[in-house]
Order: structure tokens, then C-alpha cells, then sequence
């Protein structure tokens, strides 16, 4: 094994410090190489978990510090408790330790023992008269299993128009996809991108990775029409007016070759909106209202604010005055008085977003899917919005997240979001994460994690140095997991970690172990401890979601035509000569096509219904992955019009129109809602899905 570093690793007294706090000193990016962490970053990542370390003596006293609360603690802050296990940290207690108990059904108890799944709280007190107070976990040991496999389609939503939509699909045409795919094609469920609320102001951030807020979601993708008081807006002359605008940025996008352009959409719904909020709600919807506003509390309160003082101070918090950066000041309790109707305006935007998720995997559910939607949680929130006002204490100041130096990328990543910080979550309980996951849960059949391995460690970059600079810091796996197994449990919901990528050893095997599935790429998966080949169908594993492709990746057709290649070199991303990436990505396609025909499953040059060779290969791909043992199986939706623009283009920003893309068919025309559901294309290739799932809902999963 190598080991490499800076010139200043850190010294034994701050490594000391630094592993006390979860705070790392080296990673390996692979199993026969390891990388010291600079004395910087473990210096810099220590101060923001408010350590001092920025001198021998600070090192010294805090390390001192530490040594004696750790020694003298009787619990940590959050307690786990599996339900078929004990909890270490309860049986390390000394002999004769007093517990009580206040359970959240309100109930006393004096033993962990058949305790009901939930956060309590608990009290211990040793027999030399120390006390501790602590969270107590309780969750179920695993998440249940599907018990039947189950295919479903992945889209973006926001490309995905119907003639009905404004310019971007909406959850109007989310709940007509659900109703289709479930009744006619016999999907299991819809994946859509992240649906958070983004950061306003133009140009808006298009990626649905960096939003302002993971908690609400956004109202950009409310059908307005489906909103019960539009109806009754009393200015029929706007109401026409708007509806002949929204036909112009529809037709913009459909028909004349047009970007979607999220900003021209949301202007033309918050105009609507506007309206609407003027129309009185009736009694039972006022109670409904009502219902939301007490539910969601003062975490709505907060983000309603955000929103209402962002129109007047911009969408960047940090430069506010200084009184408004605090949500808790005297200025901001005055300021959410005097915008007291654009408070009342997001709240309702908010209501009006979650009731239309809400009825959307209603429609799914009825439709028969076993599953529903599946939507999406990103890794992070940008450091302007809402959610890091409003949970400031929450974020590690000063950091970013991001990933390594590795193999694919030399200099590593800085994605511009702030971190939780691990000690502050654990000493509220692990509040906000809980009730980030009781929000989406509420209308996801399944909940895709992206980046799972955060919950683990994240890569923490300190703000102005490069992402070689930082370090990674963990977190309290047991108590993330606990959490997320808790309330995916109460809400009868799957979960899929997104978990491609360089990943530590053991964390897919503790995933699997409490039931959330992992997320398998055609192309990626090979013997990469033996002859690097395709890995037969049969070596997959059956806990996750197969799939051919990504939003991140070429759509199917363009990896097997090279297409993708042509692409990169035209944006001049190539690092190495366009005839060796040619070559390269015609041998790897090669390789799986030959795989492919000696498997059986690719019939020449006339697939399913007289299909061309593209279709029949695309059609080969999918047969494929129904020939594994996975759970779940995912069809990439443009994949079934041969669309081969990738809707995000990593490494690009303004060189490629990421995130802006409605689906197209192969020769870039756009498909509508209604044209997919008439294309005799995707009915072939979903056909040969159903056939070879045994009719995709239905058939019992392997294991």
C-alpha cells in the first residue's frame, strides 16, 4: 500500500482530536492507496464544529476537552434501538442505571424493552447520581421487501409536456403518466427528478440538485387549472390572457425548437397564482388549509418568510441586513408581520403543491401501482436558501460538500452545498432530517436518496480552497439509518439508495441489511475483481433498482451508437484524442451487444413488431435487466422514443443546456405526453418489458 499527503499532515495531537470528532485524517480512493488529509482541513473542518485547533496549545486543551466529556458521559445524545436487538450504548451502562422513558404515545416506561417504534425520550441515572438525557431511536430491524418484481418509468418531470402544460411538464401531467403507465402498461411506479423548491430570481439554477429548499416542494410544477379557485377568478379577460400566453411557451417548446425556460413558466404561474390567492377559499377547503398550517408549523412559517423577504432583499439570505439573517430577531418577527400577505401567499403555495403531489400518487396508487411515484431526494441545499436560514444551526458554516480526487476526476468536486453538521443533529434527535423525511414520505410510494452514502460521511470542503483540500466526516450511520427505516416504515414506503460510485467498504451490505435497495447501472456493472466483464444477469443482485441509464448518463441509444462521444468532443470535454474515446466506447457497446446475442436475447436486426437494429438492441438492453434478479426494473422514458440527449451533461454549465430538454424523439423532435402514449415504439420496447417480467407487476421477486 501507498501512502501520499501533504507536506503538513496533520500532527498526533490534532489527529487525535480530529478522529474524537468524526473528523477524518486520510481516505484511500483505492484499496491499495491512501491520501493524508492537509492540517488545514482537519483544522478548518474542526472549527466549523465549533473546535478550536489553530494552535498546539487550542489542539492540546480541546483535545483535553473532549477526552473528559467522552469519559464522563453516560449516554450519547441519540440512542438507537433496533427492534430485534439491543442497544450497545443501553448496555454499556453501569449495573443498577435507572431509565425512564416518556414515550411519544405519551406512555412512562422504565425498561427499552418492547418499546414502540418512535423518537423518545429517555433518562438515565447511574447509581453514583450522574443523569443523561438522550433521544431514543426505536425502529423496525429492516424495511420490508417487495415481494413481487415490479418495471416503472424514470423521467424528469419538467420535460415532459403534455398540450395541456405550461411551457414544462407539471403534476397534472405526472398524475395523467401515472394513471397511463399503471392502467395500460402495467408499470409498477414513476421516478421523477427532485421536486424541491428552488431558489427564485433569474436566471433560476435549472439543476433540481441545488435547491433552496429539500423540505417544501416547488409550486412551479402546480397545474394551475387544477387548482379548485382558479375557476373562480373574477377577471375572465387575465384568466384568457394567461391561458394564451401559457399556449405560446408551450408551442415555443413543442414546436419551434425552444428550451424550456423555467423562469418564463414560473412568471407566468405566480401572475396566475396571484389571482387565485385572491379568491376566498370555501369552508371546508379553509379547514383543509388550516389542517396544512398547523401540521406543518413553524418550519413553514420560516420558509413562507424566506420566500416573502427574498422578493424584497434578493435570494441570498448572507446579504440581507444583518437583523433579517437571524429567522429568530426581533427584525425578522417584524418583517414577517409587515409581509404578512406574501407569508400567507407561500404558505398557500406550499399547500397547494402538496395537495397536487399528494393527489398525483393517489391517481397512482388507484391506477394499480404497487409502488407510485418515486421521488427523489437531493444530497443538499444551496447555501443561500431557505433551508439554510431557517436551519442555521443545522449547517456547518464555512464548508461545502463534495467528493475526492479519484480515478475520474483528479481534482475532485465541490457541489456548493453546506453540510448537517453530525453533532448538531444528534443532540436535537435528528429533528430536521426527521421531518424532511415525514414531508416527502406523505406522497412517495418510494423515496430515492441520492448520494446515499452521505449518510455515512460526506466530503467537506472548506469555503476558498480546492476540493483536494478537504476531508471527509462521518456521521452517525446507526441513528441516519434508524431514522430513515422509522419513518419509511410508518409511511409504508420503499427506499433506493443511490449508490453508484466510488462507495466505503461495508456500507452497501449495512443498507441492504435494513432493507433499502441499491440502484444498479447496465454498463457499470462488471467483474471488477475478476476478468472486468459484463456481469451475467444471474451475478446481480436482487436488492435494487436496475437500470439502463440516468439523467446523468447518454440515453441508451447514444451509448450503443457512440453518439455520446461525438457530443463531448463538439463541447471540447474529451482529455484524450476523439479516436481513442471512439474506440473505447465502441468496444465497451461491443462487448455488451456480444454478450447480448449469446444470451439470446438480441434477434438479429428485427426486434419486437418489425423493429429497426436500434430498437432492437435498446429492446436486448431491457430484456436483459429483466433477466436479473432485481427487485425493481427502470425504463429511462426517452429511451422509448430514442431520444439521445442526456438531460444533464456533468462538467458543463452554459456549453450545454442541462436540465432544459423536454423529450425528443431520434431525429431532437419533441414528443408530447399524448404522442407517447400513442408511439409505437415505446409500446414495442414496453411490451418486451412486460413479457419478460411476466407481466412487470405481478411476478414474485427473486429470494
Amino acid at each position: 500500500m501507498t501512502t501520499q499527503g501533504p507536506a503538513e499532515p496533520p500532527s498526533h495531537e490534532l489527529s487525535r482530536l480530529a478522529e474524537l470528532h468524526g473528523v477524518a485524517t486520510s481516505y484511500s480512493p483505492s484499496p491499495d492507496r491512501t491520501v493524508a488529509a492537509s492540517a488545514t482541513a482537519v483544522t478548518l473542518t474542526l472549527a466549523a464544529l465549533g473546535v478550536d485547533a489553530s494552535t498546539e496549545e487550542a489542539t492540546g486543551a480541546a483535545l483535553a476537552a473532549r477526552e473528559r466529556e467522552l469519559a464522563a458521559r453516560l449516554l450519547p445524545p441519540t440512542v438507537v434501538r433496533w427492534a430485534d436487538a439491543e442497544s450497545p450504548a443501553l448496555a454499556a451502562l453501569p449495573a443498577g442505571t435507572r431509565l425512564h422513558i416518556e414515550t411519544e404515545q405519551g406512555e412512562t416506561r422504565s425498561s427499552a424493552d418492547r418499546l414502540p417504534p418512535g423518537v423518545h425520550r429517555l433518562t438515565a441515572t447511574a447509581p453514583d447520581g450522574r443523569t443523561a438525557e438522550a433521544h431514543l431511536v426505536v425502529a423496525p430491524p429492516r424495511l420490508p421487501t417487495p415481494t413481487s418484481r415490479s418495471y416503472g418509468l424514470l423521467v424528469q418531470l419538467y420535460s415532459l409536456l403534455s398540450r395541456r402544460s405550461w411551457g414544462m411538464g407539471d403534476l397534472g401531467d405526472l398524475a395523467e403518466l401515472t394513471a397511463w403507465a399503471g392502467r395500460a402498461l402495467g408499470a409498477g411506479f414513476v421516478q421523477v427528478n427532485p421536486l424541491h423548491a428552488a431558489v427564485p430570481g433569474a436566471p433560476t439554477d435549472p439543476s433540481p440538485y441545488r435547491p433552496s429548499s429539500r423540505r417544501f416542494p416547488d409550486p412551479v410544477h402546480l397545474r394551475v387549472e387544477d387548482v379548485p379557485e382558479f375557476a373562480h377568478v373574477q377577471d375572465p379577460e387575465r384568466v384568457r390572457g394567461l391561458l394564451e400566453r401559457a399556449g405560446r411557451l408551450r408551442e415555443s417548446v413543442l414546436d419551434k425548437g425552444a428550451l424550456i425556460d423555467r423562469d418564463a413558466v414560473w412568471e407566468l404561474k405566480r401572475e396566475a397564482l396571484e389571482l387565485v390567492h385572491a379568491v376566498p377559499l370555501g369552508p371546508g377547503r379553509r379547514a383543509a388549509y388550516a389542517d396544512f398550517l398547523a401540521r406543518e408549523g413553524e418550519a413553514l412559517e420560516d420558509h413562507a418568510t424566506w420566500y416573502a423577504l427574498a422578493e424584497v432583499h434578493g435570494p441570498d439570505w448572507s446579504r440581507w441586513p444583518e437583523g433579517l439573517r437571524d429567522p429568530r430577531s426581533p427584525e425578522t418577527a417584524r418583517a414577517r408581520t409587515e409581509l404578512m400577505d406574501r407569508v400567507d401567499f407561500h404558505c398557500r403555495l406550499a399547500w397547494l403543491t402538496d395537495s397536487q403531489l399528494t393527489a398525483a400518487q393517489r391517481t397512482a396508487r388507484e391506477a394499480g401501482m404497487p409502488v407510485g411515484i418515486v421521488h427523489d431526494l437531493a444530497v443538499g441545499v444551496h447555501p443561500g436558501g431557505a433551508d439554510a436560514w431557517a436551519q442555521q444551526e443545522y449547517f456547518a458554516a464555512g464548508m461545502s460538500v463534495g467528493a475526492p480526487p479519484d480515478a475520474f476526476n483528479a481534482r475532485g468536486q465541490d457541489w456548493g452545498l453546506p453540510p448537517w453538521r453530525p453533532d448538531r443533529l444528534a443532540e436535537s434527535g435528528y429533528r430536521p432530517y426527521r421531518r424532511l423525511l415525514q414531508a416527502l414520505f406523505r406522497y412517495a410510494g418510494a423515496l430515492r436518496i441520492d448520494h446515499v452514502m452521505g449518510l455515512f460521511r460526506l466530503w467537506w470542503v472548506p469555503q476558498g480552497h480546492p476540493p483536494t483540500e478537504g476531508t471527509y466526516v462521518r456521521y452517525d450511520a446507526e441513528a441516519m439509518l434508524a431514522v430513515l427505516v422509522l419513518e419509511a416504515s410508518r409511511a409504508g414506503s420503499v427506499v433506493i439508495g443511490e449508490d453508484l460510485g466510488t462507495v466505503e467498504p461495508g456500507v452497501r451490505d449495512r443498507l441492504r441489511e435494513r432493507g433499502v435497495l441499491g440502484t444498479s447501472v447496465l454498463w457499470f456493472e462488471r467483474d471488477w475483481e475478476g476478468d472486468g466483464r459484463p456481469l451475467p444477469p444471474e451475478a446481480w443482485r436482487a436488492d435494487c433498482l436496475a437500470t439502463a441509464t440516468t439523467h446523468d448518463l447518454p440515453p441508451t441509444a447514444s451509448r450503443l451508437t457512440g453518439d455520446h462521444v461525438e457530443l463531448r468532443d463538439r463541447l471540447g470535454l474529451l482529455t484524450r484524442p476523439v479516436a481513442e474515446e471512439r474506440a473505447e466506447a465502441a468496444a465497451d457497446a461491443g462487448e455488451w451487444l456480444a454478450f447480448l446475442a449469446r444470451l439470446g436475447l438480441l434477434d438479429g436486426t428485427g426486434g419486437a413488431h418489425g423493429a429497426s437494429e436500434e430498437e432492437a438492441r435498446i429492446q436486448a438492453v431491457h430484456r436483459f435487466l429483466l433477466r436479473t434478479p432485481a427487485r425493481m426494473v427502470g425504463v429511462w422514458l426517452p429511451d422509448c422514443v430514442g431520444d439521445r440527449r442526456p438531460q444533464n451533461l456533468p462538467g458543463t454549465w452554459d456549453q450545454y443546456p442541462n436540465w432544459r430538454l423536454p423529450i425528443a424523439d431520434a431525429d431532437g423532435r419533441p414528443v408530447t405526453l399524448e404522442e407517447l402514449a400513442g408511439s409505437g415504439r415505446l409500446h414495442a420496447l414496453l411490451e418486451v418489458v412486460r413479457d419478460a417480467g411476466s407481466g412487470g407487476r405481478g411476478r414474485r421477486a427473486p429470494g
